[in-house]
């Protein structure tokens, strides 16, 4: 047998190096983009609380690394299979494969270079696997712990009722920036004595992690005690600390580790404790085996990925890079619904978790061996015949169309400007790469949400009719993270075929300039802006309400405010505050109704009054008129007189109407535009600091703007890369969008904070970003 030459080796290893440079950029890019996209909610959520709380930036960047792996477990495998579709598409397209082929490179031999990048994702994904992601997900725990036992004082809202604490509630009017509470209403429901009031300017609370101690610290304040003689005591007093129960702030052991959190050896452990107990543990079994199996997706998903997207022809892209994303849905979704199989006894646990693999196994191997024999033939998404019939139907004879409709359209067409040839192509072009970006960055996301939330299924705390509601009401939020994204990836890539093709070459030969080419883009840009602000202005708040709802009834909490019958702690419009037992919206009445009435801005109590029952009376003359029955009052004079009581079996009260007790309280994340800026009007006439409100105002305002910096920011970047180097472009581009994006939480923490004005914080990136996007869009050449 003939022995290799030395030039023969180098050009193989040329060529496997040649692969895996052009598979690698694309990885990269996807890689970043599926991360960032998972990872936005959780920065959106933590990062911006714990700046505004003043945390320390080192541990905001050490909690945001944290949740790294939950995503890297996921996107990693994701990431390599588009990676290769992309990187043998583009062969494909430029005819490198064709001219592979006839140097003698057969697709088998490709798997060669496919197979080391395979196995590197492999060995990734298990290092996330297997060592990083229980590590991390036990760290932001402990993080998260540590942030709210160190600021406990900080989850309580203004003008929200606090109910955390075992046995007290907790009003407070205002949270200023420096920590602690003005205007504070605690009723103390401490079992074994009789309920107190306390009515304070100043509050705060005071830990100490070794000693495991909690306290409130009251400054200058009254504390109002109703006696079971009869008596009632009003006591001043300028400092009093009340002792809460440590193990809501500090538990015992701090915070317990679930089967995410756990290494191997401690799930077996586990799963030993639950079958000596006689219970079953098919969850942790299934939690063992998901960490082997899902970096085994890698190698699966290398060949997919080799068999798709080497083809002789030049425009099997688009079908393959579907379908890729469809490989990606039957993997995950299998993957998540397989545990209820097992619950069911129906298979196996390790069949439940190994099912997708050994599937996609068989179907990665038919696809590569129909490949091998056809790398001519494109693999295309076939069309049902009576789509096809009618597509091929005749059309209409033109003579008789063009009469039928001149005699209308001459009219109306002379004056209206029409889209060119050019507006149309690059639209056409520009809206099938955002439907595609789109569309998978939303299957990404309900994929990420699917598997995080399943376990609630499979444990029974919640059920699939819940699960299937969940997921709809999270639809607008992600099409709100998804679209500024979708749009910066279609302008990027759009330009850059553009770029690439020689197309934008020949339309500037033609005295067509970038900025003309670029206005469809710039007019989608707008659209999706506009999108963002309606659903801002419609249904994102009330489906995010609908949605955090239901998650909580997932975690075992009760759903803040989730309907009328539990809210039982009201603040009228008038400033009053009522608490009540029950309310029965269908004959309008409250339970164990008691209402306190305050002066000089709920520092001093005026009166305060109890009824068994309080009915409402329909009345035009007085709206707002109740008919309570056993009741008792008490007013309570400036000179601390607390004499004047009356009790009577009726009376007529003066409450906020029936529909009141039925609104939920409000919070900026759940309110549109405007109900927001009504609100923030209503805090300002009663004196209340807004400016967690005004940033969170400014926000809905200038986040829609975000779609057309983007484009921006897509444009030049898109073009100067150059025909060889587009993937470096967009890479680029896409790590300012992030630092964006990175920006826009960071400003809306510090206004939140205080530290800079509420339409700064807002405005800021806006205006930074869209400056440099603008620079370099009137610089680039055109």
């Amino acid at each position: 047998m003939r022995r290799a030459s030395y030039n023969e080796i180098d050009r193989v290893r040329i060529l496997d190096r040649y692969v895996i440079r052009e598979v690698l950029l694309p990885f990269v890019i996807a890689l970043l983009v599926f991360t960032f996209i998972l990872i936005v909610p959780s920065m959106m959520q933590y990062a911006e609380a714990f700046i505004a709380k003043g945390v320390a930036t080192t541990v905001v960047l050490r909690a945001m690394a944290t949740l790294l792996p939950s995503s890297l477990a996921l996107s990693i495998p994701s990431a390599l299979l588009i990676a290769l579709l992309i990187a043998f598409g583009r062969l494909s397209a430029d005819r490198e494969f064709v001219a592979m082929q006839a140097c003698g490179v057969s697709v088998a031999r490709l798997l060669w270079p496919v197979g080391i990048l395979s196995i590197i994702g492999w060995a990734s994904t298990s290092y996330v696997m297997i060592d990083a992601l229980p590590d991390a997900n036990q760290a932001f725990r402990q993080i998260a712990f540590n942030v709210l036992a160190e600021r406990a004082e900080g989850e309580v809202k203004p003008r929200i009722f606090f109910t955390e604490f075992p046995d007290l509630v907790i009003y407070v009017r205002d949270v200023p920036p420096e920590g602690g509470w003005n205007d504070v209403f605690m009723a103390d429901n401490m079992p074994g004595r009789p309920q107190a009031i306390y009515l304070v300017r100043h509050g705060r609370v005071v830990l100490d992690a070794k000693k495991r101690t909690v306290e409130m610290v009251l400054e200058d304040g009254t504390r109002h005690t109703a006696n079971a003689d009869g008596t009632y005591q009003v006591v001043k007093f300028a400092r009093q600390v009340v002792t809460v129960n440590p193990d809501v702030v500090f538990p015992r052991g701090g915070p317990t580790k679930g089967d995410p959190e756990m290494t191997i050896a401690e799930l077996r452990q586990r799963a030993a404790e639950l079958e000596k107990a006689g219970t079953s543990s098919h969850n942790q079994i299934m939690a063992i085996h998901r960490k082997f199996a899902i970096p085994v997706a890698c190698l699966v998903f290398g060949v997919i990925g080799l068999a798709l997207g080497a083809t002789n022809r030049r425009d099997g892209k688009l079908g393959s890079f579907v379908f890729g994303l469809g490989v990606i849905f039957a993997y995950y979704i299998p993957l998540t619904l397989g545990p209820a199989l097992a619950k069911g006894h129906l298979l196996p646990p390790w069949l439940a978790v190994w099912g997708p693999n050994i599937i996609l196994s068989l179907v990665g191997a038919a696809l590569f061996v129909w490949r091998s024999r056809a790398a001519d033939q494109e693999f295309r998404l076939v069309r049902p015949q009576w789509l096809q019939r009618r597509r091929t139907a005749a059309p209409p004879h033109p003579r008789t169309a063009a009469a039928a409709t001149v005699s209308v359209r001459r009219g109306l067409l002379a004056r209206l400007p029409r889209p060119s040839i050019l507006d149309r192509y690059v639209t056409m072009m520009y809206v099938r790469v955002f439907l595609l970006c789109a569309l998978g960055l939303l299957a990404l996301f309900y994929i990420s949400t699917f598997i995080d939330r399943s376990d609630k299924v499979f444990k029974g705390a919640a059920t699939w009719g819940m699960m299937g509601a969940y997921l709809g009401y999270l639809l607008p939020q992600y099409v709100y993270y998804v679209l500024p994204m979708s749009v910066l990836l279609a302008s990027l890539v759009t330009i850059g075929v553009l770029t690439k093709n020689s197309e934008l070459i020949v339309m500037k030969a033609c005295g067509i300039s970038l900025y003309r080419v670029a206005m469809p883009m710039l007019g989608a840009a707008l659209v999706a802006g506009s999108t963002l602000f309606m659903l801002e202005q419609t249904i994102l708040g009330d489906w995010n309400r609908q949605a955090d709802a239901i998650r909580r009834v997932m975690n075992g909490i009760a759903p803040e405010t989730l309907d009328m019958l539990t809210r039982q702690w009201v603040v009228s419009s008038r400033g009053d505050i009522y608490h009540y037992n029950y309310f029965d919206p269908k004959n309008n009445a409250l339970m164990g109704l008691e209402v306190f009435e305050f002066s000089d801005g709920m520092r001093a109590l005026t009166r305060r009054s109890y009824a068994d029952i309080a009915r409402y009376v329909p009345d035009p003359g007085h709206p707002n008129m109740w008919r309570a029955e056993h009741t008792w009052s008490r007013e309570l004079l400036a000179s601390g007189d607390t004499r004047r009581f009356a009790a009577q079996p009726v009376a007529e009260f003066t409450l906020e109407p029936p529909a009141y007790f039925g609104t939920r309280q409000p919070e900026p994340q759940f309110m549109s535009y405007s109900q927001l800026r009504s609100y923030i009007d209503q805090l300002k006439t009663s004196g209340f600091d807004v400016i967690a409100q005004q940033v969170a105002l400014e926000r809905k305002a200038s986040f829609p703007f975000v779609t057309l910096i983007m484009t921006l920011i897509a444009v030049p970047f898109a073009v100067t890369a150059g025909r060889r180097g587009a993937m470096y472009g967009i890479g680029v581009g896409i790590v300012i969008a992030i630092s964006y994006w990175v920006a826009f939480s960071v400003f809306a923490a510090l206004g939140t904070g205080g530290v800079v004005a509420p339409m700064l914080a807002a405005w800021a990136p806006n205006l930074l970003f869209g400056a440099g996007a603008a620079y370099l869009l009137l610089t680039v050449r055109t």
